[in-house]
């Protein structure tokens, strides 16, 4: 069966004061096109039930009705609706009647509309999306239909969504095997033989084939394999995402009856603790990158070009492995990764059975877990770029044996369904010891009695296992007995022993279990030294998922920088994004970006980052998740003349710092130093500049100069074409600059915007963490120089006219085709 976009012609009621008036039509309406996401359009109040959580957003219960034609062919044929995300628990009508329902807002699941279809007629699809119990989430959730609408119609005889899965059986430079698993059903009373095609095709041929005569019983399904040979294969990898496209085809006499169409990469993997990840039989190490979900200013909706986007710029500030944080990755998602060479750890869920949230998913997941991993794996089965299962992230219970217990059923049904891929988890060593062997013991083991306990419940102890835990002596407690016992049978449950902010444990962990591998699933962005140093030294450890990869709304305030003895995590109000990613929430990268890629290894030229001079000297709060508040910038106005501290980033011995050509001396840098070179000076304007050297030779420079006024605002576009059918999305990138073009990331301008022509303003903003603006205005201020627009296309063809506007500044027009 071939997806169709059903993403067209919706409209949205939200009625939040009654769920009868929703049902009865007594609501506004609005058209939308799918994805979707009505959270990001309501209104922030400081008093929103979920705080800071989900950036002070709230929930509610929204509507969506589309009305469609049933083509009057459709009665000998079988019509299916996939819906690809709906947060959070959605209810699927047709026709008045209820054909659908699901619980967990981060996987696909499909509504058929076979019995309740008036064909040659047009029909009532109606979905309701409940957010309203907005206690439900950690992170911003988004609401509404935010992932894709499929429309799939399948003939008498057809292969069912999802009915085909592809396995590499062996590939190399001569030749690669592929088999393949094809379900086919036969809804009609009597039996029929057809063939099942299968080619593969890479860009200009077909490269292999293959042909399978059936008999299909009445009312049966039948399941083939084929194996289709392919010489000299284009094998995927991440520096060469080579992909192919699988078509399998249903043929009765000389008709195509019904077709499926698969991409999928010829790729091979492996896993043991002497020589690591293997793909194709080479050794990689993963770069990897926690995400959320959300797509920044336009919130969750799932837009390909977003999901791309995000995927293309984390590859650009070298990763090449992403972990789906903390729930099943969207398909659009999914396809970025496989077209740019990204590998994937694919996330179950954040909780199992303890609460993290009152209205969470623990309440279902003990009767939906094995439906939601069946979905999970049947999503990703075919896609190369995935190649862990994550079981759960930080899941309280692994502690206990009942929780083990989980974890191993939980694998054990990710293996029975696909046994090619790898399964892990998130282990957080303080969440175990809380419900395994207790906080109070392992407090009293480290602290013995210089602690007054004031109550296990009370603030002395938490602020005591706090400071353990991330402080000088995290490592102490990473390897603490009372940790090992904790964890021990949940370790041994999966493939990959994931630990999230347990570093010292890596090595500790190869002496316990010599034949596992183990990968530091979520670790904090300032400790990338030595952790990498870990990675490099130890071919047991696979890898490194930082958190985050980029900026995410919701868990808002985590890392802030506050002046004013404010606390991280306090629930602030306008506070709505994290503020802990490498990339900030519209995408430009922060200087610990540059520091993580030289560490990798894949940048030579040095990095110059200056604290900010306005806060020179003064105590911001921190968290183990912030670095340094710091920028690439040496335009400040007014602090002439006063102290600024600049960080130079260098794989390198020594590297030397000029102001306005006069040398500030060489320092040494290189891994024996944290790949760092600090010096203090008096700020000049002019320009700094940073080179590197290997044995007294050159092997990079930098350089960074003070901007003028601004008076000019540049605006680029990451497309000049966009495709018509109100999908597409073009992200311009808007800084401020003087007359030569030197951005200036000092001052703040008030930006307007203006679209006119085939296309709509999707979102408007800038990576400020704090701001009170809204996305979906035509105004927004700069921050730290910048902001963004993204702009949809329409759905005819046509141009569109951007005009972006400030004060004491010449209109910036950019035009972008839609064809």
């Amino acid at each position: 069966m071939i997806r169709q976009n059903f993403n067209s012609d919706w409209t949205l009621m939200n009625d939040k004061k009654s769920s009868l008036g929703t049902m009865t039509k007594r609501c506004k309406t609005i058209p939308v096109q799918i994805p979707h996401d009505a959270m990001i359009h309501e209104e922030r109040t400081p008093n929103t039930e979920n705080q800071s959580q989900t950036g002070f957003y709230p929930g509610g219960q929204y509507v969506y009705i589309k009305k469609f034609y049933a083509e009057k062919q459709w009665e000998e044929k079988t019509v299916i609706i996939e819906f690809e995300g709906v947060y959070q628990t959605a209810m699927v009508y047709l026709n008045g009647h209820l054909v659908a329902h699901n619980i967990y807002g981060y996987s696909n699941f499909y509504a058929v509309l076979d019995s309740n279809l008036i064909y040659g007629e047009v029909n009532e699809l109606k979905v309701i999306a409940n957010n309203s119990a907005v206690s439900n989430s950690r992170w911003y959730s988004g609401s509404g239909i935010y992932r894709d609408v499929k429309l799939m119609v399948g003939s008498r005889i057809h292969v069912p969504a999802d009915g085909v899965k592809i396995t590499t059986i062996s590939a190399n430079e001569e030749i690669a095997v592929v088999e393949l698993e094809i379900l086919i059903r036969n809804l009609e009373h009597k039996k029929d033989t057809v063939f099942v095609v299968t080619e593969v095709s890479d860009s200009s041929k077909v490269v292999g084939s293959e042909k399978t005569k059936l008999t299909m019983f009445p009312n049966a399904e039948e399941l083939i394999r084929q194996r289709v040979y392919i010489k000299s294969p284009k094998l995927w990898n991440c520096d060469t995402p080579n992909l192919y496209e699988c078509r399998v085809s249903v043929v009765f006499g000389e008709e195509v009856i019904d077709e499926t169409i698969e991409t999928i990469g010829i790729r091979t993997i492996s896993l043991e603790p002497i020589n690591g990840l293997q793909i194709n039989g080479k050794k990689v190490k993963l770069r990897g990158a926690c995400i959320h979900h959300d797509n920044g200013i336009i919130g969750a909706a799932t837009f390909e070009k977003a999901e791309e986007r995000k995927i293309k710029l984390l590859k650009e500030a070298g990763f090449n492995s992403i972990r789906s944080s903390h729930h099943p990755i969207s398909k659009s998602m999914m396809r970025a990764c496989d077209r740019y060479g990204v590998l994937v750890m694919d996330e179950l869920s954040d909780v199992w059975t303890y609460h993290k949230n009152p209205h969470d998913f623990a309440i279902h997941f003990t009767d939906y877990w094995e439906q939601e991993v069946e979905r999970m794996v049947k999503k990703d089965y075919n896609h190369p770029s995935v190649i862990f299962y994550s079981a759960g992230n930080e899941i309280p219970e692994v502690g206990l044996d009942s929780g083990a217990q989980m974890k191993r059923r939980i694998c054990n049904k990710f293996h029975e369904l696909d046994k090619t891929r790898y399964t892990t988890d998130g282990i957080n060593g303080s969440m175990s010891i809380t419900y395994g062997c207790g906080m109070e013991s392992l407090l009293k083991d480290m602290l013995g009695d210089s602690l007054d306990m004031g109550g296990m419940n009370g603030a002395n102890a938490l602020n005591a296992y706090m400071s353990l835990k991330t402080g000088e002596r995290a490592d102490e407690f990473a390897c603490h007995p009372f940790v090992t016992e904790a964890i021990e049978e949940s370790v041994m449950a999966s493939d990959v022993t994931g630990l999230n902010y347990l570093t010292g444990r890596h090595v500790l962990e190869k002496k316990l279990h010599p034949n596992k591998t183990v990968i530091g699933a979520e670790t904090y962005p300032a400790d990338i030294v030595r952790l990498w140093k870990l990675v490099k030294e130890n071919s047991h450890v696979l890898g490194d998922y930082t958190w985050a990869g980029h900026d995410y709304l919701g868990e808002a305030g985590c890392g802030i920088f506050h002046y004013d003895g404010t606390a991280n995590f306090s629930n602030v109000y306008p506070e709505r994004t994290a503020y802990i990613g490498d990339l900030d929430l519209i995408g430009y990268r922060r200087p610990i970006s540059y520091l993580r890629e030289i560490v990798f290894g894949l940048r030579k030229q040095p990095y110059i980052a200056v604290e900010r001079l306005n806060r020179y000297g003064m105590k911001p709060s921190k968290t183990a998740w912030m670095y340094k508040d710091n920028i690439e910038s040496w335009t400040w106005p007014g602090y002439e003349g006063k102290p600024a501290v600049v960080d130079v980033y260098a794989d390198a011995e020594e590297v030397e710092l000029f102001l306005n050509g006069k040398s500030l001396g060489k320092k040494s840098a290189g891994e024996e130093n944290s790949y760092t070179a600090t010096y203090e000076l008096l700020y000049v304007p002019g320009e700094l500049e940073a080179v590197a050297y290997n044995d007294s030779k050159e092997i990079g420079r930098y350089s960074i100069k003070t901007s003028g006024s601004v008076n000019r605002i540049t605006a680029v576009a990451d497309t000049s074409v966009l495709k018509a059918g109100g999908e597409d999305l073009a992200f311009i990138t808007i800084f401020l600059s003087d007359q030569e073009g030197n951005r200036n990331m000092y001052e703040q301008k008030l930006l307007r915007i203006d679209v006119k022509g085939e296309g709509v303003l999707q979102g408007f903003g800038s990576a400020n963490p704090c701001s009170l603006e809204t996305y979906d205005s035509t105004e927004c201020n700069t921050y730290d120089g910048y902001a963004m627009a993204v702009v949809r296309a329409g759905q005819s063809h046509g141009k569109i006219q951007i005009t972006i506007s400030a004060k004491d500044c010449e209109d910036n027009v950019i035009e972008l085709l839609v064809n």
